[in-house]
């Protein structure tokens, strides 16, 4: 293994990769229906990297240091046969802590083929327990009954499950409580997220974003918690103890406090394109030196290049005013968040 870091010294660990940019979701912040109607027109099959070309990517990045993959979306779900694609970067590369993030409405199809493959754990995404607040997120889509039930077979086919809500101010920062008492009474992790300005298209406000501060004190006045240090550096979330029931919460704060300066991160696209940065305007395309025929090696000896080169720190940028580099920042469906 030969392990790299960038300009600030920041190691490549984790490695995100989108395996299509469809969703059967329409979430405000990622996906607005507005914009992703039914005429939109999304990636043709044969621009996606195929299972067999997402494994080539992987063993160059194990090779300079990945320990841990994380599939997204669109909906990783959507994406035929994806617990073969699991199986086979279980079975032919080095790392073997995979997970998904997923909208959760597939999973009791799905969930007990996944954890045969070799998934580890699973992200899912939940902004609300009401029916018109869960609408009003979602685009219209599902149900939070449905999601329920994806956890559900989550669990029961052994697959430990985190909960995402992304919190918007004037939308459903009202279900902050309810999804507390929820998920930690079924001992399940939840995460807040802070509304983040990712993509051009989810109408990003300041103004709309639920700050960490906010989001404890709402919690505190209920519940009583503890601080617990992070399990590795580079972890996105702070994390929280509850001092009954020992179930956590964490809390993604990359608009009020920001995390770039340990932030190890990179993310392909569906299409192949690798950004060192969830906020950058380009990647690189990966894509055409695979389908040209580069050796493994040669492969690993570019991805090394462009991580030695990065010095991306957008929201550490923004939050000390500093002008953004990026002109127009890729979108959240496209990168996987």
């Amino acid at each position: 293994m030969n392990r790299v870091a960038d300009k600030l010294n920041r190691p490549l660990r984790d490695l995100r990769i989108s395996v299509t940019d469809q969703c059967n979701f329409r979430c405000s912040y990622c996906m607005p229906r507005e914009i992703f109607g039914p005429e939109y027109a999304f990636l043709p099959k044969d621009k996606v990297l195929s299972n067999e070309e997402i494994v080539f990517v992987a063993k160059s990045f194990a090779q300079l240091g990945v320990q841990k993959i994380r599939l997204t979306g669109g909906e990783p779900l959507l994406r035929p046969n994806l617990s073969e694609l699991i199986a086979i970067i279980n079975t032919e590369t080095s790392i073997k802590d995979i997970s998904l993030t997923t909208n959760a409405s597939l999973l009791p199809r799905y969930a007990q083929k996944l954890k045969d493959a070799g998934l580890k754990r699973i992200n899912i995404s939940l902004d609300s327990l009401d029916t018109d607040r869960f609408a009003l997120m979602s685009g219209g889509r599902s149900s939070p009954e449905a999601v329920i039930r994806g956890i559900d077979a989550a669990e029961k086919a052994g697959l430990p499950v985190k909960i995402n809500m992304v919190a918007k101010l004037g939308v459903n920062e009202q279900d902050i409580l309810p999804m507390v008492s929820y998920f930690r009474g079924r001992k399940i992790t939840l995460r807040f997220i802070e509304f983040m300005d990712v993509g051009e298209t989810n109408a990003w406000k300041m103004d709309q974003v639920v700050p960490a501060k906010r989001i404890l004190e709402t919690i505190g006045e209920h519940f009583q918690f503890e601080a617990v240090d992070p399990s590795y550096t580079g972890e996105v979330a702070s994390r929280y103890r509850f001092l009954d029931t020992g179930s956590e919460f964490g809390i993604i704060t990359s608009i009020t406090s920001p995390f770039c300066g340990t932030c190890n991160r990179a993310r392909i696209s569906a299409e192949g394109k690798l950004f060192t940065c969830l906020f950058a305007s380009e990647g690189t395309d990966l894509r055409k030196h695979v389908r040209a025929g580069i050796s493994q090696e040669e492969f690993t000896s570019l991805v090394s290049k462009i991580w030695i080169s990065r010095d991306d720190q957008y929201s550490e940028d923004r939050s000390k005013g500093r002008p953004s580099r990026s002109n127009k920042k890729v979108e959240m469906s496209y990168i996987g968040g």
